[in-house]
């Protein structure tokens, strides 16, 4: 009996792409919903039995005006007002703040804990995104450019190309205690929140999703410095090009590896050293050696 024949079924690349893309999407909206519905019920649940509390002590208030007072409140917080404290708190609209709420707009990153209320603002708003966003964009593959040549000066220099790994592995762990690893550290201790936090925080910012559940500068109850959230606008602009620089050096990295044949120990055989940019060649060296 003959054995059986395999038919061989080619699928394509997109297609693979496009059922891993959905197929992620839906595990991740099944975690989420397995971690986080438990509890929002019993933060409901909560919510509810403060308000019955909060009618039995002040019997002069009945529930319609406890509602009515709840959506004043819900409203001053979508228009960014903060609902405790009084009306000496800090502007969410001087020029730190401002400046902190543009750099979230051209960088799409967008927490929505503060919004523009005014219709003048709104429009603004759409057409400041619409040439900030390309500008930022640009901004971002310019900076990482120059990044990119001042990191090949500095190792024209250099004898050895195992220099050169330590070189790039000196620039990948700088910039990840600059940008990863300190300010997390210093959010933690002005915000009073865990490093946990902290990092949390941090990822969500520079991986754009900015979900607004954890922002700097927003709390009433703190004195912060003037420029507080200014320097954490820059410190997300410089930080977003870094990181730029890093997925493009990666990028480059596995491109020239799919068309040099080998890599033998710190060697580089003559394709290439003919065929890869000097800017680009540690990062083979690099990635052969972890």
């Amino acid at each position: 009996m003959p054995p059986p024949a395999f038919v061989r079924v080619k699928v394509s690349w997109t297609t693979l792409l496009t059922l891993a893309h959905f197929t992620y999407l839906l595990v991740g909206a099944t975690v989420f919903q397995i971690l986080e519905r438990e509890a929002e019920s019993k933060n409901r649940i909560h919510f509810q039995l403060e308000k019955l509390n909060f009618l039995a002590n002040y019997t002069c208030l009945d529930r319609p005006a406890l509602e009515e007072f709840v959506k004043v409140i819900l409203d001053a917080w979508e228009k960014g007002v903060n609902p405790s404290g009084n009306s000496t708190n800090p502007s969410n609209w001087d020029f730190s703040s401002s400046f902190f709420f543009a750099g979230t707009v051209v960088t799409t990153i967008g927490y929505g804990n503060l919004c523009p209320s005014t219709v003048s603002g709104q429009v603004f708003c759409v057409f400041y995104a619409l040439c900030g966003i390309p500008l930022n964009l640009a901004f971002l593959k310019q900076l990482g450019k120059c990044l990119t040549i001042h990191l090949g000066r500095l190792e024209r220099g250099m004898v050895s190309q195992t220099v050169e790994a330590l070189a790039v592995s000196l620039f990948f762990i700088t910039g990840s205690l600059l940008f990863l690893v300190i300010p997390p550290l210093l959010f933690s201790y002005v915000e009073d929140w865990t490093f946990g936090e902290g990092f949390y925080f941090t990822f969500i910012t520079l991986s754009t999703i900015g979900f607004g559940d954890y922002v700097v500068g927003t709390d009433p109850g703190k004195q912060y410095i003037s420029l507080y959230r200014s320097l954490a606008g820059i410190w997300i602009i410089f930080a977003l090009a870094w990181l730029a620089l890093i997925l493009n050096m990666g990028i480059l990295c596995s491109a020239s590896r799919n068309h040099i044949p080998t890599v033998t120990g710190l060697k580089l055989t003559p394709a290439i050293t003919k065929q890869t940019p000097r800017t680009h060649r540690q990062w083979l060296i690099l990635a052969k050696n972890l």
